[in-house]
């Protein structure tokens, strides 16, 4: 059995490698020629969680495994990953474990990569100003995969600590040379973006429709089961609302599920999905003014997919760990 630790994952699976990747998973999601059932979550004490998501590529001969990961968000403020576990990664040939992959890293990237794939096709294409919500490590992976998509002329971040919003600004200006600007509050930091990225762990909704402009762009990540819910209700009604894979929003999907049961959108909301503009199967952007968001739960494909081609870069390497299992 292979063992791919976080700083492999981190050397290799770079944006550049990763939006593609995830890209076209979510295609073959959406075409249904992959396997996957909604994930298992198990709500742990203050915030905590642990989530299993099996699933398999769909092919006869392609990957399939699970990811056992850990939630714990209070991590990040003391230098760790708030998302640990692995990715079991089975041969599809004999069915033994081929692999365990570190999950918070691969966790980390695709998910940022996923954003800035659903912006690339739904953003309008002179886009170039962007607000992350949050300061955490997705904030840090969302601004590095958007600038991959977009030139971007500025950043703005907020996040509930304006001394932590100011390191973290400074840290990422100085990381990516961009031009990253700490703002004091949410309406601030998002008047005037283009692109809007919600990475937060928010309970209740921290963004509204009367501070996002016409013709904005919005990635909805931080809630990513029924709950916590980061976008208010008349924003949700007023976007074209593209899901990451409908039955999992329409079930798991907090925004929606709160837009739903206050009586301002009903499933007909979610017009699709983002494999299926990927596809060309479905329309995002339908003209210059419209507020297009895109809901990320995170799908156990896009984690097989960096977790499969992970593995087979090591062996063309030599490298990684080989464990006798």
């Amino acid at each position: 059995m292979l063992l791919l630790d976080r700083d492999f994952v981190r050397r290799h699976l770079t944006v550049e490698v990763c939006i593609p990747l995830v890209r076209q998973a979510m295609v073959d999601l959406s075409a249904g020629r992959t396997l996957q059932p909604l994930r298992s979550v198990v709500h742990l004490a203050r915030g905590r969680a642990f989530g299993v998501m099996p699933g398999a590529m769909g092919a006869e001969n392609a990957v399939f495994g699970a990811k056992l990961v850990s939630v714990y968000p209070e991590n990040f403020a003391q230098g760790r990953p708030s998302h640990q576990g692995a990715i079991a990664v089975f041969d599809p040939v004999d069915g033994t474990l081929a692999a365990l992959i570190d999950a918070g890293e691969v966790t980390r990237i695709r998910t940022a990569c996923a954003s800035a794939a659903a912006t690339d096709a739904l953003a309008r294409p002179e886009a170039a100003r962007l607000a992350v919500l949050g300061y955490g490590e997705q904030a840090a992976a969302h601004v590095e995969a958007v600038a991959a998509v977009r030139p971007l002329s500025e950043v703005r971040v907020w996040g509930r600590s304006l001394e932590r919003a100011q390191a973290f600004a400074g840290q990422t200006a100085a990381r990516l040379g961009l031009n990253v600007i700490a703002c004091p509050d949410v309406e601030t930091a998002v008047r005037e973006a283009d692109v809007i990225c919600t990475t937060t762990a928010a309970a209740e909704p921290i963004l509204r429709s009367g501070w996002v402009r016409d013709g904005a762009h919005v990635n909805a990540v931080g809630s990513s089961y029924a709950g916590p819910v980061e976008i208010a209700a008349d924003l949700v009604a007023r976007s074209r609302f593209i899901a990451d894979h409908r039955p999992g929003v329409l079930a798991q999907g907090a925004e929606f599920l709160a837009a739903r049961a206050a009586g301002l959108v009903d499933d007909a909301h979610v017009v699709g999905e983002i494999g299926q503009v990927f596809a060309s199967d479905l329309t995002g952007r339908q003209d210059e003014t419209q507020v297009t968001l895109y809901k990320s739960l995170g799908h156990v494909v896009q984690d097989l997919a960096g977790a499969a081609w992970l593995a087979q870069t090591a062996r063309e390497r030599g490298e990684g760990t080989i464990v006798p299992f």
